[in-house]
């Protein structure tokens, strides 16, 4: 084993490259077996399989599918089946047009059960195979806030395969010299948030020693992540240009929510008038939920949402979801579950509002208790905000002010168009992934009316 150990990411790159030959394998059986009248009589038939091959890898490496041992084993599963299922998707088209006619689906959606069992078989074994290569670093984690520290280290305990974090320590109260001592134990190290000139020395001490080191990003770094070098004589100078999307990104930008929203509006129609109807049999209330949010410049709007609360939710006062709410309504549930509540939201895009694709619109009594904490709050106003986006994906309802503000700016600052076009295709991956709609916990509510007697008392 020792001797495989010393190539593994071959090895990986092999069980990876099997799989997707397993999965190709599937549909080349399907094929052949049950659509004759699409096979060329010479090497017409390579392209086809060219083309499922090249679709299938790309699907997988935008889900995220390759990740084995990097994400949870039921993730990678999924990742793939949705990669499956739109490379046949448009393989079946493909074949379609060569037949000049629509072939039956059924053989189709066979072979899609089998490949399906193929990946859950193959995803476990490329599991097991990972974490028998790969084994968990002993970790040791750094921090200056013991509440932010220990929720950090619960998060990767979760993935007890990938991180071993045997070890944490307040940098305020153990000294630095003695975290370096404890640091030589280890084979990683996570430096959390705390004092800038003790983290880059603590990193600095982690390079010289060829520790692996994992940084918690603040808003400089992430700035700094995304600038540019330039030479200047002598001496090399980081430049970041902080200016947002240029005017040349944002017509771009605008172009494709007019058309996208549209497009989105006329597909999604008969699914709105079903929920439409639906509420509205319910309990005979309005359809629609209307509330101020907050948008890019500081500019508040009305969102608009199918309503998924009991009507007057927040007539004691605005409070966020949490767990198991007693205010949403039967229909909310199903619907907050699907994101259908989301749907009218494209109206808003086709407005100008909001975006396809930015930070997700906080309501305003959100962005005053967020930037009451993180006055870099908001900086993720910089653009407008959208229907999907970075945190959106990666975080949850339930994700800290502060890894929201983070993420919204690492997508501000490496905007493009294909980033937009990757998020917007990586929105389906979290339609039905129960993580990202957790609510919070009753706690939460206590911070918001605590944060708006805060505010009476100033106004006083």
């Amino acid at each position: 084993m020792k001797e495989v150990v010393k190539f593994r990411k071959s090895v990986m790159l092999f069980v990876k490259a099997t799989l997707v030959t397993a999965v190709t394998l599937g549909f080349i059986q399907t094929w052949t077996s049950n659509y004759i009248t699409t096979l060329f009589s010479q090497k017409g038939n390579y392209l086809v399989i060219l083309s499922f091959i090249l679709l299938f890898a790309t699907f997988s490496t935008l889900y995220g599918a390759f990740h084995i041992g990097v994400q949870r084993v039921h993730e990678v599963i999924y990742s793939f089946a949705l990669a499956i299922v739109f490379t046949n998707a448009i393989m079946y088209m493909e074949l379609s047009l060569i037949a000049r006619q629509l072939i039956p689906v059924l053989p189709m959606l066979r072979g899609c059960v089998y490949q399906f069992f193929v990946i859950v078989l193959g995803s476990c074994c490329a599991n097991v195979f990972y974490f028998r290569l790969y084994k968990a670093r002993k970790m040791i984690a750094i921090f200056s806030n013991d509440a932010e520290g220990f929720e950090l280290i619960r998060k990767m305990s979760k993935i007890s395969e990938r991180f071993r974090i045997e070890c944490g320590l307040n940098v305020e109260r153990v000294g630095m010299e003695g975290i370096k001592r404890h640091i030589d134990k280890y084979e990683a190290v996570i430096l959390c948030d705390m004092d800038k000139s003790k983290q880059k020395e603590l990193f600095a001490y982690c390079y010289t020693k060829q520790k692996r080191t994992y940084l918690l990003p603040d808003i400089t770094d992430i700035v700094l992540n995304n600038s540019f070098e330039m030479q200047i004589s002598d001496t090399p100078v980081l430049v970041s240009r902080n200016r947002g999307l240029t005017v040349e990104q944002e017509i771009i930008k605008r172009f494709f929510d007019i058309l996208l929203s549209l497009v989105a509006i006329v597909l999604t129609s008969p699914i709105m008038l079903g929920c439409a109807i639906a509420i509205k049999l319910d309990d005979g209330g309005p359809v629609f939920f209307r509330q101020n949010r907050i948008t890019k410049g500081g500019k508040i709007f009305n969102i608009i949402k199918f309503r998924s609360m009991v009507v007057d939710a927040d007539k004691d006062g605005a409070k966020k979801a949490v767990e198991d709410d007693k205010r949403i309504t039967r229909v909310g549930k199903f619907i907050r579950a699907c994101r259908m509540d989301e749907l009218p939201q494209f109206f808003n895009v086709l407005r100008g509002d909001m975006s396809m694709v930015g930070p997700r619109p906080e309501r305003i009594e959100n962005v005053y208790e967020y930037a009451a904490k993180y006055p870099d709050f908001e900086l993720r106003h910089r653009v407008k905000t959208g229907l999907t986006g970075y945190a959106q994906l990666y975080g949850k309802y339930n994700t800290s002010p502060a890894d929201k503000l983070h993420m919204d700016l690492f997508y501000i600052e490496t905007y493009s168009v294909l980033s937009d076009i990757k998020l917007l295709i990586l929105t389906v991956k979290i339609l039905f992934m129960k993580e990202s709609t957790e609510g919070f916990d009753e706690s939460a509510n206590k911070n918001v009316r605590a944060s708006r007697s805060v505010r009476k008392d100033e106004r006083k």
